[in-house]
Parts: structure tokens; C-alpha cells; sequence
């Protein structure tokens, strides 16, 4: 080799590649646009960088939901502006109108170099070329097959479809990310597979309405594997299930609607291909205000229909959300709402005192509440949400449950973090692990431990790895 064609070798090596900085912000179909425009940049040689000062560019996934998470974009932008200088800006916040503006961001922040809406990879990286070219060609690299993720390597999130067919009179978010957009049910298989073949353990489905998958081509009839499978919530949930027990892995289900074919799935959860765990945003049980609401659900089937679950899979756990003073409701509603909690059980559950959001048909109800109410009751259902959680969990103690560990420093000898079937990452309670009796007994993060309950701790349990 002559020296001339080495020092160009060595020129070439030495050329630093263009640094991104990311920053996603929101629930976790913001984070998975974020992971596939991560995985785009990597694809194409780009590099990520840790701080804003550090990047040649700066990408905020930004949401727009509610107030509070409408400032928090805001002010990141502004933090990534003056650290940076470049800043485009993607998410459901830059869908949003100002109020004397198309775009709320540009009205905030007129310096960002470009502003999408959701679910814009293209339109991202079109930014990025514009103003930090490209490296090199993507087929130079490779990534990893299931692509860059933001979660831990032992769970990932699964996007099945993107928008919502609902125009719930409290939210915007069909305004900003569309009607419902099935995934090809094909797609979504290879992707999942991929995920566990690259050792994922718990794979997390979500979208805007996860019992709609398929509503909107008509379910219709997908090829996966040479075989033939419907866009159906059912048909996807079974394949997913077969999945993951190839992987010995776990399958969550997240942002279900009460409709009554969720009921086919629950024969599934009995036998143990997926997880006996439901995330179900009920919002509300008497039926004027979930009229109000706009809400594609009635109360009192919804408790027909949660009983009716329990009697095919008495493990099942049922997560759920609630809005508290709401426009217009009484006293006598709130406590129907409260009376539900009790009768009904569920096991996870959390409360927002309403808030109005700017865009949602909600604002022009009358019977609007003073904030005092509003987040007196909040308190008061929270009160009543903990006292049935700690009850259920605390039926627990003395049983052995299979956790799935997320953290165990020095291989668990001083204990370590895990979550059961109970738990979604993030949003629900933990197992707090104990150090083993056993000196042979390690804990291993992405690993799965067996534990004996021993006591209950808040909205935590403590157990034993045995």
C-alpha cells in the first residue's frame, strides 16, 4: 500500500459524521416516530449526540395534547434554540394552529429551520439533508434489524396504527394525527419478529384505539409467511401471541376500546399466549357525561362487560383513566363515577382533573367547574382508585409471580426492580426484588425471575426471587 493512498484512507476515517441531537417528548407513539427517525439517521451515517451544544442539529418530537405538555414542547425548543441554534421540530404540536398563525411553533419560535406534524419521517429527514447533508449512501451501513429503539433492550412499544375514528368532544388529537391508518397486518408481524429475535422479551402494542385495528380497510385479508391473516385486532393478537411464546415472551395490550370483540381475545389471555392485562381509557361511567364526551362507550355495559372478562380469565388486570369535572357534571354523576370504581375493581387506575384544551368541541359545554372542584374531585376518586389497588395487591402476598427484571446492579445481590404481568412499564407499580437467599441466584436485566410475594408496598410489591 503507498503512503499516499494510506493518509487518504486515514482522511476519510477520520471524518467526524454529522451529530443529531433528539429529544421525544409525549406518550409512546410519539417515542416510536422518534425510533424510526432515529433509525433513518443512523441508516444514512448520522451520529446522536447527548447535549444540544454538542449536535450540528436538533430534533424535537414535541406533543400537543394537553396544556401542561404544550409548554414543556415550548420551552424545549427554546432550550435547544439558544443551546443550538438549529432546531426542527416534528410531533403533534407542530400541527397545532397558533392564535395568529397557521403554526403554533412558528408563532413561539420563528427561528426553527422546519416544522411536520406526527408520523413525518420523510419530511424530517428532508429537513436534516437541507441543512446537515448527508454522509454518505445508506446502503453503505447497516442497522439492526428492528431498528434504533428508546426503550431498553428487553421491551419495546409496537405501533399498530396510527389516528383515531373518534371525535371525543375533550380531545384533539384527531386533528392533529388524522383518521385511524391500519398498519398492514404483515408489516406489523416482521417487525415483531424482528423485535424478538433481537431478544426483545415484552412487546407493548399501541396506537390511538387498539380494537379498531383494520376497521378502516374493511379487515381486510393481509399475507404473512406466505399465509393469509385478516387486519383484525384478533387475527394480529393470536399471530403476536404464537410470537412470542416461540421467544418465551410477553405481549401487552394497550389503548383498547370496551367494544364487545374485545371479548373474543380474552380466551387467549386464559391460555397464556398473551398477557391477561387490558389498557382501557373508560374516562367516565354515567352515561350523560359519557354522552358529553362523545365517548364510543356506555357505563354499565362496560361493568357488564368487566365482570364478563373476570369470569373467563380471573387473573385479568385492567388498567384505566378517568377525567374528573368534567363540564356539567354533578355531584350525583361524580359519584355514580366513584360508585363504579368500587364495584367495578380495577386494578390500575389513574385520574386527570379536567383541563381544557384548546381546539376540543369540551370548551363550549356549558356547566364549566371551578378549578377547586375540579381537582377536588380528582383527589377524592384517586383516594378511592388507591384504596381498591392496594386491597388487589395486596391479595397478592404469598404468591410466586414471574417478573421480568429491569434492573440488577452487581447481578442482584443486593436485590433489584422488576415488573409482573401486573405492571406496564413506566405507568403501573413494580416488584421490588429482595437479595436472593440463594449465593447461586442471580438476577439478570431482560431476564425473566421467579419471586415469591412477601409484602406490598404502596403501589409496589416486594418479593423474594426464589
Amino acid at each position: 500500500m503507498s503512503a499516499s493512498t494510506s493518509t487518504g484512507q486515514e482522511a476519510v476515517a477520520a471524518t467526524p459524521a454529522p451529530k443529531i441531537g433528539f429529544v421525544s417528548l409525549g406518550c409512546p407513539k410519539a417515542l416510536t416516530d422518534s425510533e424510526l427517525i432515529l433509525t433513518q439517521l443512523r441508516a444514512e451515517g448520522y451520529d446522536t449526540s447527548k447535549t444540544f451544544a454538542g449536535a450540528d442539529l436538533v430534533i424535537v418530537n414535541t406533543c400537543g395534547f394537553i396544556d401542561d405538555a404544550v409548554k414543556e414542547s415550548l420551552d424545549t425548543i427554546g432550550e435547544a434554540l439558544a443551546e443550538n441554534g438549529k432546531v426542527i421540530v416534528t410531533g403533534c404540536l407542530g400541527a397545532k394552529s397558533g392564535a395568529n398563525t397557521d403554526n403554533l411553533v412558528r408563532e413561539v419560535h420563528p427561528s426553527v429551520l422546519a416544522v411536520t406534524g406526527p408520523h413525518a419521517t420523510q419530511e424530517v429527514m428532508d429537513a436534516v439533508h437541507q441543512h446537515v447533508p448527508k454522509p454518505h449512501d445508506p446502503f453503505i451501513d447497516l442497522v439492526p434489524a428492528q431498528g434504533i429503539k428508546l426503550t431498553p433492550k428487553h421491551y419495546a412499544y409496537l405501533k399498530i396504527s396510527e389516528g383515531c375514528n373518534h371525535r371525543c368532544s375533550f380531545c384533539i388529537i384527531p386533528s392533529m394525527r388524522g383518521d385511524l391508518v391500519s398498519r398492514p397486518i404483515g408489516d406489523v408481524l416482521n417487525e415483531a419478529r424482528a423485535l424478538f429475535e433481537a431478544g426483545v422479551k415484552e412487546l407493548l402494542v399501541i396506537s390511538q384505539d387498539t380494537s379498531a385495528y383494520g376497521v378502516d380497510v374493511k379487515y381486510r385479508t393481509g399475507f404473512w409467511d406466505g399465509k393469509p391473516v385478516k387486519t383484525r385486532m384478533f387475527d394480529l393478537v393470536a399471530q403476536l401471541g404464537e410470537l412470542a411464546k416461540q421467544h418465551g415472551a410477553w405481549v401487552r395490550l394497550h389503548y383498547v376500546y370496551p367494544y364487545p370483540h374485545v371479548d373474543e381475545v380474552l380466551p387467549l389471555m386464559a391460555e397464556g399466549l398473551i398477557l391477561p392485562y387490558l389498557d382501557v381509557p373508560m374516562q367516565h361511567a354515567h352515561p350523560d357525561v359519557l354522552k358529553r364526551m362523545k365517548r364510543p362507550a356506555n357505563g354499565e355495559k362496560n361493568l357488564e362487560r368487566i365482570q364478563a372478562w373476570r369470569a373467563v380469565c380471573p387473573d385479568i388486570v385492567i388498567r384505566s383513566t378517568f377525567i374528573a369535572g368534567f363540564p356539567g357534571e354533578t355531584e350525583a354523576e361524580f359519584e355514580y363515577l366513584l360508585d363504579f370504581m368500587k364495584e367495578a375493581r380495577i386494578d390500575r387506575a389513574g385520574c386527570f382533573a379536567y383541563s381544557p384544551v384548546t381546539g376540543a368541541s369540551a370548551n363550549e359545554l356549558p356547566g364549566a367547574l371551578p378549578d377547586e372542584v375540579r381537582n377536588a374531585r380528582q383527589a377524592r376518586f384517586m383516594e378511592v382508585a388507591e384504596a381498591v389497588s392496594i386491597d388487589k395487591l395486596r391479595s397478592r402476598i404469598g404468591a410466586t409471580m414471574q417478573v421480568l427484571v429491569d434492573s440488577a446492579p452487581a447481578l442482584g445481590r443486593k436485590g433489584g426492580v422488576g415488573r409482573s404481568y401486573a405492571d406496564a412499564p413506566e405507568i403501573d407499580g413494580t416488584v421490588r426484588l429482595l437479595p436472593p437467599e440463594k449465593a447461586s441466584k442471580t438476577l439478570k436485566v431482560g431476564e425473566f425471575t421467579r419471586a415469591r410475594i412477601v409484602a406490598a408496598e404502596g403501589h409496589d410489591l416486594i418479593g423474594l426471587p426464589i
